[in-house]
């Protein structure tokens, strides 16, 4: 193996050895724990040392970089203590994830680095949103994100790259190609001779490394990070490597060639830098002796440490607590007149006025820029904000979404919107495996609200009609709103914005231009987790959301001999369960209407709380109306059939009789 100093000076030598040798030995001393059981798992990097080495101290401290299993050097080079890192693979109370994620799964905003998920491909949307604040606060920054050859075959890399290319965003884009993903080789994996070769079809520049030259990792990613700096712009690296251990250690290496695993460990990184510096007279042997000596006191000391700690004491209260980022609701009143406008443009407003609250609110779409969107909500805006804060998106949802959750990372707010709440398929990862564990995981906020044109009744098919809340009030960490008024959906989407939790916002399109309602021209905010009770009576409760607060009103209407409490919920998740009880044990029956399907869905929840908490208090059994469990069709007649409202009449009477 070649080496070429170039300009380096001894002690810059030095600090590139020292920092692959601590994480070689910290390694070699967990496969010794691992035998002895007292960790629960290890994902080797040794002989990729030389890649997260020189990548990290090729960047400056204020820089991000996301790494990945087998990046130990990142966290060494970045100088984490020890025994925190220690914690954090036994699942003690000073890990970086107190026990709630292993490994390297965690994120320190301390020492700006942002660790992997096991759902790989997010984190390369992350590094694009991360880069994107950087560049628009004009910081002369870059960010640094690891990926393996295996996962450059998920969609979420591609979106990725097409997004920083687009963007000119200043990522560098690591893949350490070493071979393998898991146990399948890279025939197997690509059809293309090298992976940067890739970075042709996104129009952005590539280079190849050799990922086990210590001094040809740091040379060249140090000089690509100057001139990244200068003219920020996307570049895709492939460092040729290899692992000698398996994918985790429970895997083994028999699917790998004896062959090839003696010709990779004449690579070894470590040991060939090592053998060169000695040859130079940079380093003796009794100098490496004496580091090697000091690096193992210090992992004996950190080890002690993090063995001494106690098992984190298990509390209901404080994990239930730290699912959300604690939010300060702050009510704030309108002072101004009331106008009578749509849905649509109460939305628009709301949300206008948030982009003059907040100077980094970042809006991302399709077409919501100079067009304004497919509703026309944000109509407008670019004349007023610029398009770099209105920025039309390439249509990658998932890219996306975690463009928005490094945003957040990095300090802004973000409103992604759904063309259609339909399309959030292809987003549904990093929203509920991302976006949603984040704050449980390792304390960041995902300070993002994803905005979900969504409903029926208006022929617009199966794949432009669902009301899918369903899939997302499930996943503990998401909040979910869904308003039936225009007064509700400006305060509700202020609020979102505000909260530094992610949000789904609802919004029934068959609402946007055909219901009307008086709103405050100002800047207000209304709380989350408050149901709003419409109409009262002591015959039954109604309670529902969205369109359905609509077919309630009118079908109720109807029926003037039916006193009911009408209870719109306005938000899902937090459920303001307390006012459905209140209900209840007044009216002592229930009907709850979604224009969901039926199975599985919010009336079922809120069914099981009523029959747990006030089964005694009940006159009937409680009634559930939903769509029909198919897919919306499109055909007016056949749409009608599909939606509740028919059916809901029915239901109605029949409790009311009952």
């Amino acid at each position: 193996m070649r080496y070429h100093i170039g300009g380096l000076d001894k002690q810059k030598l030095l600090e590139l050895y020292l920092g692959m040798l601590k994480p070689r030995m910290i390694e070699e001393k967990m496969l010794i724990l691992l035998r002895q059981g007292k960790i629960s798992k290890w994902f080797s990097g040794i002989g990729q040392e030389a890649i997260a080495v020189g990548v990290t101290q090729a960047l400056n401290d204020e820089e991000y970089i996301l790494p990945m299993h087998r990046n130990l050097g990142v966290f060494t080079s970045r100088n984490i203590p020890l025994h925190r890192l220690f914690g954090q693979w036994q699942g003690k109370k000073s890990g970086f994830t107190q026990g709630r994620d292993r490994s390297f799964h965690f994120g320190t905003q301390e020492h700006k680095i942002i660790g992997m998920i096991s759902h790989l491909g997010p984190q390369l949307g992350v590094a694009d949103g991360i880069a994107l604040a950087d560049m628009l606060r004009r910081k002369k920054r870059v960010t640094a994100v690891f990926t393996g050859e295996g996962g450059t075959s998920e969609g979420d890399f591609h979106e990725a790259l097409n997004i920083a290319s687009v963007w000119n965003l200043p990522v560098l884009f690591c893949i350490e190609n070493n071979g393998y993903g898991l146990s399948t080789p890279t025939s197997e994996q690509y059809n293309c001779k090298h992976l940067a070769d890739r970075a042709k079809g996104y129009g952005i520049e590539s280079r190849i490394i050799d990922g086990n030259n210590i001094l040809e990792v740091f040379s060249k990613v140090n000089e690509l990070c100057k001139a990244v700096r200068k003219r920020p712009r996307p570049i895709l690296l492939e460092f040729k490597t290899f692992r000698m251990r398996g994918h985790e250690e429970a895997s083994g290496t028999k699917y790998v060639p004896e062959k090839l695993m003696k010709r990779w460990a004449k690579k070894d990184p470590l040991v060939n830098y090592e053998t060169f510096l000695l040859d130079e007279k940079i380093i003796s042997r009794e100098e490496i002796e004496q580091f090697k000596a000091d690096i193992s006191e210090e992992i004996n000391l950190n080890l002690k440490t993090a063995f001494d700690e106690p098992l984190i004491e298990v509390s209901e209260t404080k994990e239930l607590k730290e699912v959300y980022q604690e939010f300060d609701y702050l009510h704030i009143e309108s002072k101004n007149n009331l106008d009578n406008i749509r849905f649509v443009d109460a939305v628009s407003q709301g949300l206008e006025q948030s982009m003059e609250r907040y100077n980094e609110l970042i809006i991302l779409g399709q077409d919501v820029a100079d067009y304004g969107g497919v509703f026309k909500i944000t109509e407008g805006f670019t004349s007023k904000f610029g398009k770099s804060r209105v920025r039309n998106t390439p249509i990658c949802e998932s890219a996306v979404v975690s463009t928005a959750m490094g945003l957040a990372i990095n300090g802004m707010k973000a409103v992604v919107e759904m063309q259609f709440a339909d399309f959030v398929s292809t987003g549904f990862n990093p929203i509920v495996n991302y976006l949603a564990k984040v704050h449980y995981r390792w304390g960041q906020n995902a300070d993002v609200v994803v905005r979900m044109p969504c409903g029926g009744g208006v022929g617009a098919g199966p794949f432009h009609s669902q009301t899918n809340e369903a899939w997302f009030t499930k996943t503990p960490g998401l909040k979910v709103v869904y308003p039936a008024f225009p007064y509700d959906a400006k305060g509700l989407l202020n609020t979102a914005i505000n909260d530094p939790n992610p949000v789904l916002f609802f919004e029934h399109k068959g609402l946007y231009r055909s219901v009307y309602g008086d709103v405050p021209t100002d800047y207000y905010t209304l709380p989350f987790g408050k149901a709003s009770l419409l109409k009262e009576g002591d015959s039954l409760s109604v309670v529902t959301y969205g369109a359905g607060v609509h077919w309630a009103m009118e079908i109720l209407e109807k029926y003037p001999d039916i006193h009911a409490d009408v209870i719109d919920l306005r938000t899902l998740q937090p459920l303001d369960i307390e006012t459905i009880f209140v209900s209840v044990q007044k009216t002592g029956k229930l009907i709850v209407l979604q224009e969901d399907t039926l199975f599985g869905g919010i009336a079922s929840d809120i069914s099981a709380m009523v029959m747990e908490n006030c089964f005694e208090y009940l006159d009937a059994p409680i009634k559930r109306v939903g769509s029909l469990e198919t897919p919306i069709p499109f055909e007016k007649g056949l749409e009608q059939n599909y939606l509740p409202k028919e059916r809901f009449e029915i239901a109605l009477t029949e409790l009311f009789k009952y």
